[in-house]
């Protein structure tokens, strides 16, 4: 029995863990240099144990607009007071989505209420929390507010348009071919792209049927060193919350992921795989938010119709200092976002800010 034991434990230290497939090294690779200009570090000495955005940049605690609370209704309705001459075009393209994904409710429940059969409901966790992630990781927090066609939009107002703008907008998986991500693939993405490029990821928080999304700015970790091949890590990952409401000035509510896993090592000291130990948390996803897209294109086919990506983009721009704005980089940024500076003519540079390695910006198409 004892034998068995420590042979359990031999087994769990020394034995490979989950390869990180040769497609997914690829994807990340061809990602980071397309974004950044530079190549993804898989050589764990080579990649920094912390990191995180600018204080700056930290992304704001937001509202997620839970479909059972109405989702973003509310906006929708200044939406189409300002653009649409009161005709509440995006307001019940925003009801109709709300009623369109209901579940039956729990069959055992129904019982319990002696109901005859399930009833039809919106999930309590439907809602615009990856819309608000997006928005945090790509925009700097709206301070003034802005008036269209006598309409007023407060800073909450335009935070509400963003969170809707981005809600089924495409974004880039980070996440490798398995159905959540691996130790080894989460190590290095969190390292190169949070470590190394001081940049803001979506997370998928919590493996199952509800998803939840927020966007994580820093991290920390620290390791024991098992052989030349493996170490063990612990690492904790710090994302914002929501705010359970939308604010005029948003608060910053910070809350932590710990992961505890080893990773494999090749000869080159190269990260190849790893394992998650039992006692570590476990994540879904890590994404990047794309440029918005205009609704029924390619990238945002189930988007609002009745919105203006371009009017959107304006509001917000318009209740920013432009000081923020340039200091705001983002990879994939919309034409107009894109810092002057940072480009050549017919060309697209690296650009240096303080924290290391800065995101790669694409030359401004033609307006």
């Amino acid at each position: 029995m004892g034998w068995s034991l420590v042979a359990a434990v031999w087994i769990s230290v020394t034995s490979p863990g989950v390869p990180i497939p040769g497609n997914d090294r690829a994807h990340q690779e061809q990602v980071f240099q397309r974004y950044w200009g530079t190549e993804f570090v898989w050589r764990y000495d080579d990649l920094p144990n912390e990191g995180g955005v600018e204080e700056e940049r930290i992304p704001y605690s937001g509202d997620i607009y839970l479909d059972r609370q109405g989702g973003t209704l509310n906006v929708m309705r200044l939406y189409d007071r300002a653009f649409h001459g009161g005709r509440m075009l995006a307001t019940a393209h925003e009801q109709w989505d709300i009623d369109a994904y209901k579940q039956p409710t729990n069959a055992r429940l129904a019982q319990v209420f002696r109901r005859r059969s399930p009833r039809m409901e919106i999930p309590n966790w439907h809602g615009h929390c990856n819309g608000w992630a997006a928005a945090a990781i790509r925009h700097a927090e709206p301070e003034r507010s802005v008036q269209r066609n006598g309409v007023v939009f407060s800073p909450a107002d335009i935070k509400g348009l963003l969170a809707e703008l981005y809600i089924y907008n495409d974004v880039l998986d980070l996440s490798g071919s398995s159905q959540n991500i691996q130790a080894g693939l989460l190590h290095a993405v969190v390292a190169n792209w949070i470590g190394r490029g001081s940049y803001g990821l979506g997370l998928e928080a919590d493996p199952g049927p509800e998803k939840w999304n927020y966007p994580a700015y820093a991290f920390e970790s620290s390791t024991v060193r098992r052989s030349a091949n493996s170490v063990d890590v612990r690492m904790t990952l710090r994302y914002a919350k929501d705010s359970q409401g939308e604010y005029q000035q948003s608060p910053r509510i910070e809350r932590q992921k710990h992961f505890f896993y080893r990773l494999d090592l090749n000869s080159r000291g190269e990260i190849t795989g790893g394992t998650f130990h039992r006692n570590s948390e476990r994540i879904d996803m890590l994404w990047i938010p794309l440029h918005p897209k205009p609704s029924r294109q390619p990238g945002n086919e189930r988007g609002n119709p009745h919105l203006d990506v371009d009017k959107i983009l304006a509001i917000w721009r318009e209740s920013v200092p432009e000081e923020t704005r340039r200091n705001w980089l983002v990879v994939d940024p919309s034409p107009k976002d894109v810092v002057p500076d940072a480009v050549t003519s017919g060309s697209m540079i690296p650009v240096q800010i303080t924290g290391g390695i800065s995101p790669r910006m694409a030359r401004a198409a033609a307006p």
